[in-house]
């Protein structure tokens, strides 16, 4: 019963945050990447090609758990967070950039994360094969479902949303803090969950590495301003977690990769706090 309530809140608050987002920018902000393909290529290399890269780096030199190295190829496979615009904004990141970015690779998941995960099977792990259809179902209805509701509203109905627009921005920052104070009272009140989520310091050390390249990459790549090197920053390390808890689904052995998935989002969230307090006050 408390799962049921726990994953209803995560899909409560994602849907609003899509919404908001359909709702708050226009179509032309929202295809912002398309009119900067330079931008947009070296976005992609480093969401889906070096992040990858550096996946398959760490299974090489690491005797990885298998749970662990499946769990991290399926995060490497899993671009386009839906909470990649809201994270990219607490580190004062560029709105418009960070929306098209988020839908892109919401989009492009369809096809690169069979891709991803075909590749690493070279690796002889025991990910779960998924099709594009099930991708594009899945991010369907957790990504594009709401922000294309937010859209029609502003196309057909702009009164309204220039109504409503605000109190439901208000409500998605909300429901956003109410889930990052959720999560830290369980990690306080739940032994049994912290017990879960401590796999050992080789893997703990590996999901470390993992964040600290991809933020690295992220800000590298982008280039000035610093708007956009925080965007990309951000995106790099906010894998799609529940894509990959989706594909863990698929196999009754999934579930043993789940507490990797969940550690990557722990942890990830905690390191890059640092990096988006010393992001802002480069802007100011």
């Amino acid at each position: 019963m408390d799962n049921v309530i726990i994953l209803s809140f995560v899909t409560l608050t994602i849907f609003v945050l899509m919404f908001a987002l359909g709702l708050i920018h226009s179509f032309e902000k929202l295809t912002f990447l398309g009119n900067r393909p330079a931008l947009l290529l070296r976005s992609l290399l480093a969401v889906i090609v070096l992040v990858p890269l550096v996946v398959g780096l760490l299974l090489r030199l690491f005797d990885l758990p298998p749970a662990v190295a499946n769990g991290l190829a399926v995060l490497a496979a899993a671009p386009g967070a839906p909470l990649t615009t809201k994270r990219t904004e607490m580190a004062g990141g560029d709105p418009d950039y960070a929306a098209s970015l988020q839908l892109t690779l919401a989009l492009l998941a369809v096809l690169v994360t069979p891709l991803i995960l075909a590749i690493f099977s070279f690796f002889e792990l025991a990910t779960e094969r998924v099709t594009p259809f099930d991708v594009a179902l899945q991010v369907g209805k957790v990504t594009f479902l709401p922000v294309i509701i937010g859209l029609l509203i502003q196309r057909f109905a702009p009164g309204i949303a220039e109504r409503i627009a605000k109190p439901v921005k208000v409500i998605a920052n909300v429901l956003f803090i109410l889930l990052f104070l959720a999560v830290i009272v369980l990690l306080v009140v739940a032994p049994n969950l912290r017990a879960m989520l401590w796999l050992g310091w080789l893997p703990s050390a590996a999901i470390v590495i993992m964040v600290a390249a991809a933020l690295a990459i992220g800000h590298l790549l982008s280039g000035p301003p610093q708007e956009r090197r925080s965007v990309l920053a951000i995106a790099n390390i906010a894998r799609n977690v529940g894509l990959a808890l989706f594909i863990a689904g698929l196999s009754d052995y999934g579930q043993q990769f789940i507490p990797t998935l969940l550690t990557y989002l722990i942890l990830g969230a905690l390191l890059a706090v640092p990096y988006s307090v010393w992001s802002k006050r480069q802007m100011t």
